[in-house]
């Protein structure tokens, strides 16, 4: 199958998001940038970044940011609407897997999608063509289809061509300010991560929740081809592999 990497191929992928994009909200259905932020260290470490303090005020840190010195490390997980300019971000402790980036999108959906679209009929998502939330990963698709069975949602998919992952609307509309609201400041327990990330505001009125997950997500897994061959998937004309809908009619 032909995945389409040249400039050509990756500027009719992005006219064809932005057309699913316009089409879904003017159905009035949700539509969410998904993305996993850096993984930050917690404990009393460097961020980048320079604040102002008095003289004298300035908070001292550790000289070298081991692991081992560290009380943990989180793996924030991002969904942004791009109709509400209303952010969510399940932060985890445990690994960056397609499973804890499903349940992100679940927890997004049990505290903001389902208030805001009470009569959603569908879902479009659009996401990297790696990581967690991959087009050739095989447990991204396997856990949507989970989540789409429990809400009843038909799910689009819809992935930016490789090396293009700035321009998920949720890299520079929600992360990039949480970045500039903690930069320079120590990221010294969890309760702190959230609430820097609670606080996150902008201009245009951006508002962000966020939560703990203390899940323990298992790497590694596999999933055989008669548990894929059972999801019902619509691949698109458009760039099947980077364009689908997992479909439950």
């Amino acid at each position: 199958m032909y995945e389409g990497k040249s400039c050509d191929d990756r500027n009719v992928q992005f006219q064809y998001i932005n057309k699913q994009v316009n089409l879904f909200l003017k159905k009035k259905q949700p539509v969410i940038s998904v993305d996993t932020k850096k993984k930050e260290l917690v404990g009393n470490f460097k961020n980048s970044g320079r604040i102002w303090t008095k003289k004298g005020q300035a908070k001292h840190v550790n000289a070298y940011d081991y692991p081992s010195f560290a009380k943990g490390k989180v793996v924030p997980y991002g969904a942004y609407d791009l109709n509400l300019n209303k952010g969510f971000v399940n932060i985890g402790i445990s690994s960056d897997t397609s499973e804890f980036a499903a349940e992100s999108i679940r927890q997004w959906w049990k505290q903001l999608g389902k208030k805001y679209y009470t009569k959603a009929k569908d879902l479009l998502i659009t996401a990297d063509s790696g990581g967690s939330n991959g087009y050739r990963n095989r447990g991204w698709k396997y856990f949507l289809n989970k989540f789409s069975k429990e809400t009843g949602l038909n799910i689009t998919v819809l992935h930016f061509p490789p090396a293009t992952s700035k321009w998920n609307k949720i890299e520079h509309r929600m992360f990039s300010f949480i970045s500039m609201n903690w930069k320079g400041k120590p990221l010294t327990d969890y309760e702190i991560i959230i609430n820097f990330i609670k606080n996150t505001t902008t201009e245009k009125g951006l508002k962000i929740y966020a939560r703990l997950d203390k899940n323990k997500y298992e790497k590694g897994r596999t999933f055989s081809d008669e548990e894929i061959e059972k999801i019902k998937i619509k691949y698109h004309e458009i760039f099947p592999l980077w364009n689908y809908t997992i479909n439950l009619k």
